[in-house]
């Protein structure tokens, strides 16, 4: 790294034309991301509500086309103006460093050189003569600190602050030489290829540029993003920003934004709309069946957004760490006076299937809820990494609680930022949670104070929730309900005292007759592996009913389908229609059914 700058040109930088040079950028980036709201929400919605036929589809096709590269744009533009506004911000703080040493060098009347080196007077008295000692020179010795002392002590008591003075210059000199150079590379990268067309590979260099502004704004911004504080603290942290502020960290930093618990709602979903895109730039250079498996889930649920459904999408969090993170809302949830979030379980990924199947669950019940209470929003919560297979149910991950704590405290924290951002006085909040995720909703209520806010408890599809009682989970025991399908073999899992060799073997893909051999075993018990059976009379909770399911073994073979069927309004409407009605506020609407 050769630098020319000199001490008089780092004086003289005028860092308010770097920072109107940003604005300029930022105004660019304004007026895109207009243009990608006009295309989304009345273009293409004028376009679907009053035409049909081929050509609308192929119009809509190039207007999501056009919307994407006004996209880019304003990702790309957001980054030129944070980047401009750090450089200056740094380099702001260098002028200040030189400006005190200036300052001192000529309050003791000293003169510092062009090339930093600095001038004393004389001064003191000799020993002998008792005449003025000479002046003399200093020179920066490099970064002050990093030469070790010589133990002498110069005759000139100028000579020491001299010293002082031209390490000061120097370091300062040195220190903005480096951040020139540093974010002339950054800038230097921050430009697209011609063309009216943005392919995906433009996003992968997209991502990297995001990463490379965000590591050089590290300083200028993201220190104060409050990841520590509680969500009413960020949600005032985030109102005290100004419009400018909020601006660069939506651009900057969309993944921090977009996954902080207490930011509004509609923040967090254009946070994530942008980090989506930049996440599957990120994933589109990668060739591992992570990646690929990952991609595959971000590109349908892109597809979803875009597809203007009802209710309207809301992207509460994506990420990649782990299996995968993804947190979508039917509905506002910051104005809804209804709002559950399910938390679903085991084999629960960041996939096509997730995409499609959990998303679905939450769409179902978001619709059923709407039909008892217009003000609702239904979330699925995938903020934790629920056990994989080939794991199966032989694996401790499945067997034990660690997934289940972890998840719990990071749910809580999720309510907890709800409850801070929602409208209404008093909000009618209900967990969901089915399979391994109702062990994770049992974790959440057992931490702290409970889950935050939240009114009722649905646990289907259940192994148990790590308690014995209703009344343990903290919501009052007529306010906990429960739907086990007879068929469904994850809520018949023996306990950890009785013989596993068929349940567990079979969901791994033993044979039949293990199955039979673990239900007998549980036979005229009422414990499961996480605790005692949610179903059971004396765990205490509301049962609903719910349709059988498919035979585990039929003659087409075995189907382990009952575990899945307690959100479809097609195949076991009654379940769903419990469940909309619970998160409705409106359970006494329920028949409630006998305890197994």
């Amino acid at each position: 790294m050769t630098s020319t700058l000199t001490w008089s040109q780092l004086r003289d930088l005028k860092c308010a034309e770097l920072e109107g040079a940003a604005d300029g950028w930022g105004r660019a980036s304004n007026r895109a991301d207009a243009g990608r709201d006009g295309i989304d929400k009345q273009l293409m919605n004028g376009l679907r509500g009053t035409q049909q036929g081929e050509a609308v589809g192929a119009a809509v096709a190039r207007l999501r086309q056009l919307s994407r590269n006004f996209q880019y744009v304003y990702t790309e533009c957001g980054l030129l103006r944070t980047a401009l506004n750090s450089l200056a911000h740094e380099m702001r703080a260098q002028q200040r460093a030189l400006q005190a040493a200036l300052g001192d060098a000529d309050a003791l009347k000293f003169r510092v050189h062009a090339d930093g080196s600095v001038t004393y007077p004389e001064a003191g008295e000799g020993l002998v003569d008792g005449k003025p000692l000479p002046g003399g020179t200093a020179t920066g010795r490099g970064l002050p600190g990093l030469l070790p002392s010589s133990g002498l002590v110069a005759p000139n008591p100028h000579a020491a602050k001299a010293q002082d003075i031209a390490d000061r210059v120097e370091k300062a000199v040195r220190t903005a030489t480096e951040i020139d150079w540093r974010y002339t590379q950054i800038l230097r990268k921050l430009k697209a290829e011609e063309g009216l067309k943005v392919p995906d590979v433009t996003w992968t260099d997209t991502a990297t540029d995001a990463a490379a502004v965000r590591g050089a704004a590290r300083g200028y911004l993201k220190d104060a993003i409050p990841h520590d504080a509680s969500a009413v603290e960020r949600k005032a942290w985030w109102a005290g920003l100004t419009q400018e502020q909020r601006e660069e960290y939506l651009a900057v930093y969309p993944d921090q934004i977009g996954n902080l618990d207490g930011i509004p709602a509609v923040v967090r979903d254009a946070a994530n709309r942008d980090n989506l895109q930049l996440l599957i730039g990120k994933l589109e250079g990668r060739d591992d069946e992570r990646a690929e498996t990952q991609l595959a889930g971000l590109r349908e649920i892109d597809r979803q957004l875009n597809d203007n459904r009802k209710p309207p999408m809301f992207l509460l969090g994506i990420g990649d760490e782990g299996n995968g993170r993804a947190i979508v809302s039917y509905g506002n949830p910051d104005t809804a006076r209804n709002v559950s979030a399910y938390v679903p379980g085991l084999n629960t990924s960041l996939d096509e299937e997730f995409a499609k199947g959990d998303l679905k669950r939450a769409r179902d019940t978001a619709i059923g809820t709407i039909d008892h209470d217009a003000s609702s929003a239904a979330i699925v919560w995938l903020g934790y990494d629920a056990p994989q297979s080939p794991e199966g149910l032989t694996s401790l991950a499945v067997m034990g609680d660690e997934r289940a704590e972890r998840g719990g405290r990071a749910f809580n924290g999720f309510m907890e930022g709800l409850t801070a951002t929602n409208h209404n006085e008093n909000p009618h909040l209900t967990a969901i949670g089915h399979s391994y995720g109702s062990r994770t909703v049992g974790a959440a209520t057992q931490q702290g104070d409970g889950i935050p806010g939240v009114d009722d408890i649905v646990l289907v599809g259940s192994p148990g929730v790590g308690v014995d009682h209703a009344q343990d989970l903290g919501v009052g025991k007529g306010h906990v309900f429960v739907g086990a399908a007879e068929n469904d073999v994850v809520t018949k899992l023996p306990s950890k005292q009785q013989t596993l060799f068929g349940a567990v073997g079979l969901i791994a893909g033993g044979p039949p007759g293990a199955y039979f051999a673990g239900d007998l075993a549980d036979s005229g018990d009422d414990d499961l592996w996480f605790g005692k059976d949610p179903a059971s009379r004396e765990f205490g909770a509301r049962r609903f009913p719910v349709d059988d399911g498919p035979r585990l073994v039929s003659g087409n073979g075995i189907s382990i389908d009952a575990h899945s069927q307690y959100f479809d309004p097609k195949r076991d409407a009654v379940s769903a229609k419990s469940i909309a009605l619970v998160a409705a506020g409106r359970s006494r609407q329920i028949k409630m059914e006998e305890y197994r």
